[in-house]
């Protein structure tokens, strides 16, 4: 990539005027911006042209049309190698031009347009890794529609979906065969404590009775006798049977 030779000063040649005061122009005739080549409209020819220089500015050397017709000579303008000097502060003739700018700028075009983008939607997840309920009917179902619509899957051989989803079933029939012999040994355990209890319900009965009850309880119970309006029973307290 060639490398840009930098506008520098080479002679001190001038035009011999006066030199040029950015002060006395006016602000939209001149660009200064730190990061940006220096430029400015020349008062002779109107036409924008180069500052060069670091330390001693001048304008360009130009002529005054770009485009001669054939067989003349073009004229140098008289505003070429015109000093310049910067007695302004940059800083705030800076966000001058940017307060213009912003100004002069359709109010449409002045902040963007805010987009609203459409989510993408994510993948549905595959059949082998859904975590709804597992059942034994579910997971075999699961497995058959999946060997009946998988190419991969012949004979003992498994994709990688349809191995996990084999998986899946055998774990689900052993967990139910686990969970089968649970209930069936809670369900004799059950059995066998209801027959102890038939079995032995005559003698606790008794016992019951001979703790809360006898000889001196049934004749209260049946006796009738007449009660006084807020009267108390003599069997009233924490002795009484329930």
């Amino acid at each position: 990539m060639p490398r840009t030779r930098p506008g520098r000063v080479r002679t001190k040649h001038t035009n011999r005027r006066a030199p040029l005061l950015l002060s006395t122009m006016a602000p939209e005739d001149y660009n200064v911006r730190p990061n940006e080549v220096k430029s400015i409209a020349c008062p002779d020819c109107h036409t924008w042209r180069r500052i060069m220089g670091d330390t001693v500015l001048k304008i360009r050397p130009h002529d005054i049309t770009d485009k001669v017709a054939e067989g003349e000579k073009p004229t140098a303008c008289l505003g070429s190698e015109q000093l310049v000097i910067v007695d302004i502060d940059i800083r705030r003739w800076q966000a001058r031009q940017d307060r213009l700018l912003c100004d002069a700028m359709p109010q449409d075009n002045r902040r963007a347009a805010r987009q609203f983008y459409k989510p993408v939607p994510t993948p549905a997840t595959p059949v082998s890794r859904l975590r709804a309920e597992v059942t034994l009917e579910t997971t075999r179902q699961t497995y058959l529609a999946h060997r009946k619509g998988c190419t991969r899957c012949t004979g003992r051989q498994h994709c990688t979906d349809g191995g996990m989803l084999a998986r899946r079933y055998v774990l689900a029939l052993t967990t139910e065969r686990r969970q089968s012999d649970i209930r069936q040994d809670l369900e004799r355990k059950q059995q066998r404590a209801a027959r102890t209890q038939a079995q032995n319900w005559p003698a606790v009965r008794s016992q019951q009775w001979a703790k809360h009850g006898g000889a001196a309880v049934e004749r209260a119970n049946n006796t009738c006798a007449e009660r006084l309006p807020g009267a108390h029973s003599e069997f009233h307290g924490p002795g009484l049977p329930a």
